[in-house]
């Protein structure tokens, strides 16, 4: 029998000890709305396990957008989508980057034991899935799912619940905190930048990275950099294209300085559709200043969605691409298609990763070839906030990550 029912946060059972009940931020369908009021702290159960499935102590739970529609209930409820699982899962425990302990294993797993030290990149899909069990790239599996976004019992809690693929080692020179920062934005730039191999970054490739100062632009520009690329960041401020400097960009543009954004006026409108085309030629003509040089990015790394894309398409080089991971300003990508098919460009989309490409960026980490870029690290207690400064575009540089079983910031085991 356990020791305690339940555990204060920042303290842990003994390793293998599971309580029944646990801390967990909570949302739930009545609170959607902004994620400050929807996550709530709540004692749930600590969930049983299936054959294939890991149980992590949750020492650090980093922080990433698709919480913020978590909260919003919006453009998914995902509360809805956990009860077509299981009926009696009417709340949503999100979280989709995590470094903890293995607490326990199923019976079909053979690739942790209890006490390993993990970091739990968020792929999550049916190996039953003939596509595949026939060798197909597991992201592009109709059975994929986001980890602690489109599941439940993700690291916004004590314990969380994990497919055993999913599991990775923790970097042992890294901390609890920097090891639940990188992993899905890593894996999903990494993904981006060389996951489509006609268009994967080749030495000396110009890459206009947006919202570069963000978890996964900050991860982006140093993958860019390590596969030989030129990354060019766009930013809200000098001080963040600052800190993307220190990252390793070769310059950055002000995107406060173009009023052009949003969907393109109608073309048959010559004089409103002429302002929009001098917003979008000046935003090229930053482009080059920022670069030095008059070259067009051959990969254009987008995840801003509707108010951006149409500038995407029309700065990205002939015979280039333009790939996106999200739509955080909206979805509608409206692109004039004669960018597009007269100059051979290519619109890509692209989710996640599969276990090859995580591990890779794990790997990477670790080699200390790519720094985590931990923007601020925050209590258990204010990933609400956290997730509110990421709607409101007030968030820190970097990524966000939130102290869970790790008693204070520093600790590696």
């Amino acid at each position: 029998m356990p020791a305690q029912e339940i555990y204060a946060i920042g303290t842990r059972p003994p390793v293998g000890e599971v309580p029944p009940l646990m801390h967990a931020q909570v949302v739930r369908a009545e609170r959607f709305g902004r994620p400050a009021d929807a996550f709530q702290v709540e004692q749930v159960r600590v969930p049983s396990l299936k054959p294939n499935e890991v149980l992590v102590c949750v020492m650090a739970a980093g922080i990433n957008y698709n919480n913020v529609w978590a909260a919003l209930g919006q453009p998914l409820n995902v509360v809805d989508l956990h009860k077509r699982e299981d009926p009696s899962e009417d709340f949503h425990i999100g979280g989709s980057d995590a470094s903890g302990l293995v607490y326990g294993v199923g019976g079909e797993v053979n690739n942790v034991q209890v006490g390993d030290a993990v970091v739990v990149h968020a792929g999550y899909w049916d190996a039953s899935d003939p596509h595949i069990k026939a060798g197909g790239d597991p992201a592009l599996s109709t059975s994929m799912k986001v980890w602690g976004y489109e599941t439940n019992w993700g690291s916004f809690a004590q314990f969380c619940k994990v497919q055993d693929h999913q599991c990775l080692p923790k970097p042992a020179n890294l901390t609890w905190e920097q090891s639940a920062a990188y992993m899905l934005v890593g894996a999903t730039a990494y993904r981006m930048l060389n996951g489509w191999p006609e268009h994967a970054v080749r030495p000396n490739d110009v890459v206009l990275i947006w919202g570069a100062a963000g978890g996964l632009g900050s991860l982006a520009i140093q993958i860019t950099k390590h596969l030989g690329g030129i990354p060019v960041a766009v930013v809200s401020s000098d001080e963040r294209g600052e800190y993307c400097r220190r990252l390793g960009a070769r310059g950055y543009i002000n995107r406060t300085q173009f009023t052009h954004w949003g969907l393109p006026p109608d073309f048959d409108d010559a004089a409103a559709y002429g302002a929009w085309f001098q917003g979008v030629r000046g935003f090229g003509r930053a482009l080059w200043d920022a670069l030095g040089e008059r070259r067009n990015p051959r990969i254009v790394f987008e995840h801003t969605g509707q108010d951006t894309i149409p500038t995407s398409i029309f700065v990205c080089d002939n015979g280039g691409m333009v790939v996106t991971c999200a739509g955080t300003t909206g979805y509608a990508g409206v692109v004039d298609v004669r960018y597009l098919w007269m100059r051979q460009k290519r619109f890509q989309g692209s989710h996640l990763n599969n276990d090859a490409q995580a591990a890779a960026v794990n790997d990477l980490v670790a080699q200390g070839k790519i720094d985590p870029a931990v923007g601020a690290v925050y209590p258990f207690e204010a990933i609400g906030q956290s997730h509110q400064m990421m709607l409101d575009n007030t968030a820190p540089s970097g990524k966000m990550v939130h102290l869970v079983g790790a008693a204070r910031e520093g600790l590696r085991e």
